[in-house]
């Protein structure tokens, strides 16, 4: 259907006060809220066709419409004006983003729960590419004979450890010495260069006796080449409970499950475009389950390379154009402050 103007305007009227108001919009709500200069009966004429061409539809017999996904498809691409950010939002977006960087689950996590808060709905939060940038220190700390606590320090700042068992007893000489030798010959090397077979012939290079081999593959292994998947964070999950849609239990269910299971969410999160904001309506969702949702997700980078993406999760009916802006403005200064501190590495090597 070409969408002639008095369609596109009762078309957004009524997905406009959905949204507002999680009531089915009838032609005199329309009449009487909105000056058109249009009668009711033309409204209703109006309002049959959309709901013909699949714009809107009709919940129950005597109620009246509400906006199906093809309808907010179409007010995304053609009729959503981005909301202006007020003070106080900005305030509190730039206020989130003074965390220490180089802390990066607690600056994530940060970041995750001021999402929620300004934007009434569930976060996601996908920590940077784990691969990405150079290789910058590796600590090994003897924590008892058969737990090494692993300390590897990015090119962007970002610390990781982990708490590794090994099998056999590990003497605090023969972990100085692999350390040394790690250092030596993957400082430096981009992370996600490194494999099991680079460290396997350097630890062949230097010879070193076979059980220090097989405790150094061990620490490295489990602690860079497993680790591919993104660690996500979520945040305002019991925002769900004060949308009106959400209050079907199995709705319900079905959203707490989804929260569960990371793999499904990096596929929401990975939904984005490589360069660009995305917003993603109910059946376009590419997991089950969230049917009756909208997500936006926005990628934020460092220095011009994509580093891990943001996202919001509700109602179809959420605040489209507030969710937009919000989105856009947080994704930008993630992006700056984390590149500000890929920059300030880089100068102090």
């Amino acid at each position: 259907m070409t969408m002639d103007a008095r369609k596109f305007r009762i078309l957004q009227a009524i997905i406009d006060d959905y949204i507002l108001t999680a009531i089915p919009v009838g032609s005199r709500t329309i009449s009487k809220k909105y000056e058109m200069g249009l009668s009711s009966a033309t409204i209703r004429n109006e309002m049959s066709d959309l709901e013909e061409e699949g714009y809107i539809e009709q919940p129950h017999t005597s109620a009246g419409r509400i906006p199906s996904a093809k309808g907010y498809r179409y007010f995304v691409d053609h009729l959503m004006e981005r909301e202006r950010l007020t003070s106080a939002q900005l305030k509190a977006v730039r206020q989130a983003m003074r965390g220490e960087v180089s802390e990066m689950e607690e600056f994530m996590r940060s970041c995750c729960n001021m999402i929620s808060q300004l934007t009434h709905y569930t976060a996601l939060v996908a920590m940077p590419e784990q691969g990405r940038g150079t290789l910058e220190n590796i600590q090994l700390v003897p924590v008892s004979d058969h737990q090494v606590l692993v300390v590897l320090l990015a090119s962007t700042g970002i610390i990781r450890h982990k708490l590794i068992e090994l099998p056999m007893e590990v003497k605090s000489d023969d972990l100085a010495y692999i350390e040394q030798k790690m250092r030596q010959h993957l400082c430096g090397k981009e992370i996600k260069a490194i494999s099991y077979e680079m460290l396997r012939d350097m630890l062949a290079d230097y010879q070193i006796r076979e059980k220090m081999a097989e405790q150094a593959l061990e620490l490295i292994e489990q602690t860079l080449t497993k680790e591919t998947a993104h660690k996500i964070f979520t945040g305002g999950v019991m925002n769900m409970l004060s949308q009106p849609e959400f209050r079907d239990i199995d709705k319900l269910k079905s959203m707490f499950a989804l929260i569960e299971e990371d793999d499904k969410l990096e596929k929401l999160l990975n939904s984005a475009d490589s360069d660009r904001l995305t917003v993603t309506i109910g059946g376009e969702m590419p997991v089950e389950g969230v049917e009756d949702c909208s997500m936006v997700v926005a990628n934020y980078f460092v220095n011009g390379e994509k580093a891990g993406s943001i996202g919001v999760l509700g109602p179809t009916r959420l605040n489209y154009g507030r969710t937009v802006s919000m989105m856009e403005f947080i994704a930008s200064e993630l992006s700056r402050v984390m590149s500000d501190k890929d920059d300030k590495n880089n100068k102090n090597k």
